[in-house]
């Protein structure tokens, strides 16, 4: 009987034990949960600069009847740096630069009595407003504003440069497109465009014999990939509970 006693005792006390013993070990060893990683946070706003690749092409104009453009599509590379706003949740607006060199063209015009025209455009600038709708990484645009081409006319006579006057020199104008942009990167972003360029008409005020075939539309179409690198990317936000 005393055995069962002292058994039943010991039991009571190892019982008692037990709590205690559980709580130092809770207090010299902390559990923390995993974090909990939220999705990331997109957001436009910020400057970029970047760098295109394309091709330009002109529409069929012509010079009184005389052919003085083509379709035929040029290669076309530049740069692009500007800057955007996110507002109202998902609308983003924004400016750009951007200017493109072309590859090497000749429009020419051959007219009655040896007279030639030659339309060397080297290179397309533009200065534009963006407005756009955002899908978290995904931005689609429009876009519009001022335009420049950097032209060199030249006029000759059997083959003998000659002087000659533009009632417009067709390097100011304007220009409207739209395009996508992604973010792919942290910092990075690709994007598609397409832009029209219209640069009015030009007539000839000299010399005299060219004065009575009229004016001349100059225009180009052009698209556009380029990637940029954006100074405004948001890193994923990390919760812990």
């Amino acid at each position: 009987m005393k055995k069962i006693l002292l058994a039943a005792v010991a039991v009571a006390a190892l019982a008692a034990a037990m709590p205690a013993a559980a709580a130092d070990l809770g207090a010299r060893y902390n559990y923390n949960k995993a974090p909990s990683y939220a999705a990331p946070i997109w957001t436009w706003t910020g400057f970029y600069v970047g760098a295109h690749l394309g091709g330009a092409f002109g529409n069929d104009n012509n010079f009184g009847g005389l052919a003085l453009s083509d379709s035929d599509a040029r290669f076309m590379g530049g740069v692009q740096a500007g800057a955007d706003w996110q507002f109202s949740g998902n609308w983003v607006v924004g400016a750009e630069g951007q200017y493109s060199w072309l590859s090497r063209n000749n429009a020419s015009a051959v007219f009655p009595g040896g007279y030639v025209y030659s339309n060397d455009q080297r290179g397309l600038g533009s200065i534009t407003a963006r407005l756009g709708y955002s899908f978290g990484p995904a931005l689609a645009y429009v876009k519009g504003g001022y335009a420049y081409a950097d032209n060199r006319d030249i006029v000759t006579l059997g083959g003998v440069p000659i002087a000659f006057a533009l009632d417009s020199g067709h390097n100011h104008g304007w220009t409207i497109g739209g395009g996508a942009e992604y973010m792919f990167a942290p910092s990075w972003s690709v994007k598609a465009e397409y832009q029209y360029y219209n640069f009015g008409d030009s007539r000839f005020t000299a010399p005299a014999a060219l004065v009575s075939f009229g004016s001349f539309h100059n225009d180009q179409h052009a698209v556009k990939a380029g990637v940029n690198y954006r100074f405004n990317f948001t890193s994923p936000v990390v919760a812990r509970y």
